[in-house]
């Protein structure tokens, strides 16, 4: 119970910093696309990093222990973030949501208000994050600590790239910033299925880790790297990329 109890509360950790990053747009402060660009990034650069060296690896780890073989380790990984990938591209196709830049995606959407196109959308982003913070902490605190930190600090920058687009898509900046803050309430639900799926079992533990890992390295391939490359700053994105897997390997080294 004390190991869900951290999951969740790192999931509203996340949350929280997902809120704060939204404070500049509520008071008026704006962002440039060049540095939106470069902050997403450095947020792709942490979950990158996040999924190997915190849920991949440990992942491996964890089933080598458990099966007596690296070779069905390393089984279990492959077909864990097989699956984790799978998950969300499901959701993206079945859920009607809206890109920023790209449109209308997924089912039908008119009968949905517009504005919960892009909630949608940000909850599938946001999901894996939680996620992955509660497998982590159920696997270890230590670790859980370190994953939690990570997609803390990248999510301040991408809550203020949120609100500021909803703020340029024509929304006041108080219902941008509500909508922001709502969208990283998603993070301690899936802390919480996170954390009490591996803790129920310590069988799923291998799988979940790397479940998660999947889950997110889909949402930096298919979502962020495509926007930070949208723009001709494709430059400073991966100077962006290549700061925060830098940071979230050195805290989860550190921390973990």
């Amino acid at each position: 119970m004390q190991d869900i109890l951290y999951g969740v509360g790192g999931g509203f950790v996340a949350a929280a910093a997902t809120a704060a990053g939204a404070i500049p747009a509520l008071i008026g402060r704006s962002m440039t696309q060049r540095t939106a660009d470069t902050m997403l990034g450095f947020a792709a650069g942490v979950m990158l990093s996040a999924s190997y060296f915190s849920l991949i690896l440990p992942g491996i780890d964890v089933a080598e222990a458990m099966f007596g073989s690296l070779w069905i380790a390393a089984m279990v990984a492959a077909v864990g973030i097989a699956l984790g990938a799978g998950f969300v591209a499901w959701l993206n196709a079945v859920l009607p949501h809206e890109h920023f830049l790209t449109g209308r995606e997924g089912g039908d959407a008119a009968a949905l208000a517009r504005i919960w196109l892009f909630v949608l959308a940000i909850t599938i982003h946001n999901f894996p994050e939680g996620l992955s913070i509660g497998v982590a902490f159920g696997a270890d605190r230590a670790n859980g600590l370190s994953v939690m930190t990570g997609i803390s600090l990248q999510d301040i920058p991408e809550g203020l790239a949120v609100a500021v687009a909803l703020v340029g898509q024509g929304y006041t900046r108080r219902r941008a910033f509500l909508v922001t803050m709502a969208t990283g309430l998603v993070e301690p639900v899936g802390a919480l299925l996170g954390a009490t799926a591996v803790s129920v079992s310590s069988a799923l533990l291998p799988w979940g880790l790397t479940f998660a890992a999947g889950a997110m390295l889909y949402i930096i391939s298919h979502e962020i790297l495509p926007e930070t490359h949208r723009n001709g700053h494709q430059n400073r994105a991966t100077a962006g990329l290549i700061f925060g897997l830098i940071l979230m390997m050195f805290l989860d080294v550190t921390l973990g």
